[in-house]
């Protein structure tokens, strides 16, 4: 076990002295590039920078408001019947605006029901088996300058129901094993 723990801490290191030592034997300018690569950074990071707080804002409003767990009620009947726990609608549909804000969610449903119980795994395993659609989509592609997503957003959304379908049949299998 240290042994993993002292290679993870070298890792890092390790990495940026070859990439500095590549630099040098290539004779690129190691620092130039880098303030280069930076200044480039910070252009990208501005340019996303709107984006990022408005996703914040719409999911922190949701949360909020109470539009969420209003959502998560409606979609409860629904979600019974399809052996889904209710419990978890509001985490699903959070997930594909926000990490973070999923993340949050994820931690008060610890708490409420236990890391081990069966709401608890396949929690865990939504996070896991999911991504952030709307954050991945909209910062994706105002990077790139694409306009016309096409088919995107419905294969993404399908992706993430396979996610959430496979979550809840790896939970339930886990469960029994």
């Amino acid at each position: 076990m240290k042994l993993i723990l002292y290679l993870s801490q070298l890792t890092i290191p390790f990495l940026i002295f070859t990439i500095v030592a590549l630099g040098l034997m290539s004779k690129v300018p190691v620092y130039d590039s880098f303030i280069r690569g930076a200044k480039e950074g910070l252009k990208t990071v501005a340019g996303i920078l709107p984006t990022l707080i408005g996703l914040m804002i719409a999911t922190g409003i949701l949360r909020a408001s109470g539009l969420l767990d209003f959502i998560g009620t409606l979609l409860g009947s629904l979600a019974d019947i399809i052996h889904f726990p209710a419990e978890l609608v509001p985490l699903g549909i959070l997930r594909m605006f926000s990490s973070s804000a999923a993340t949050g969610l994820l931690l008060d449903i610890f708490k409420e029901y236990g890391t081990d119980s069966n709401i608890g795994l396949t929690a865990s395993l939504m996070m896991c088996c999911t991504e952030t659609v709307f954050y991945t989509m909209s910062i994706y592609f105002m990077t790139a300058g694409i306009r016309k997503t096409r088919h995107t957003l419905c294969g993404a959304l399908l992706a993430t129901l396979a996610g959430i379908a496979a979550s809840v049949l790896l939970a339930g299998w886990m469960g029994k094993v």
